[in-house]
């Protein structure tokens, strides 16, 4: 099996004046096409070969011979994720169940953006913010470093935000702050 850079869920230049096409063109299309050329290269001729990415992850997680394996897989795994965790026009509260669980979970809404936004702050060097299910199936935010992803622990992801600083550093230079509010106001997908 080769694996594909996937095709975005809407023009590099939807999510403007959030994130620009031009950080779309180098985020994109050179950090997640590279995530998937490398890891294709690593796993050719392995036992890796036909899995898909979740299986990659999986069974790589931990394994210091596949560390290489592991984290183009698991980036090429979350960058895809969160290309389909924004829209363009987004920023509104869930609704539905979702909405319940956020309320029954964290209290309110807000408190969930407070969390989230905290735990994608606070993140030392790069990383990721995530809204999670639990093994128990309560909702939680956690952050991951580096290439890192809750499917590696067991847990269900429902929304992310990339915090390394390719994701936000052409719009925003070292205003990760400003880039994560942007995300939460304007442009997440529930």
């Amino acid at each position: 099996m080769t694996f594909e850079l996937p095709e975005l869920p809407y023009a590099k230049d939807a999510l403007e004046p959030y994130i620009s096409e031009n950080t779309m063109e180098f985020h994109y299309g050179k950090h997640h096409k590279a995530y998937v050329d490398n890891l294709n290269n690593l796993v050719k001729d392995t036992e890796f070969e036909n899995m898909s990415l979740e299986d990659i992850i999986k069974a790589t997680v931990g394994r210091p011979e596949f560390t290489g394996i592991f984290n183009n897989a698991a980036q090429a795994w979350n960058h895809a994720f969160f290309w389909n965790s924004m829209v363009p026009d987004g920023g509104q509260e869930p609704k539905g169940e979702l909405k319940d669980r956020i309320e029954r979970d964290f209290g309110s809404y807000d408190k969930f953006k407070e969390d989230f936004k905290n735990a994608a702050v606070s993140q030392f060097g790069s990383g990721w913010a995530w809204l999670v299910e639990g093994k128990d199936g309560k909702l939680q935010v956690i952050k991951t470093s580096n290439a890192d992803t809750p499917l590696a622990h067991g847990l269900t992801p429902i929304v992310t935000c990339d915090v390394w600083e390719h994701a936000y550093y052409l719009d925003y230079q070292n205003r990760r702050a400003d880039f994560v509010s942007a995300f939460l106001d304007h442009l997440v997908k529930f």
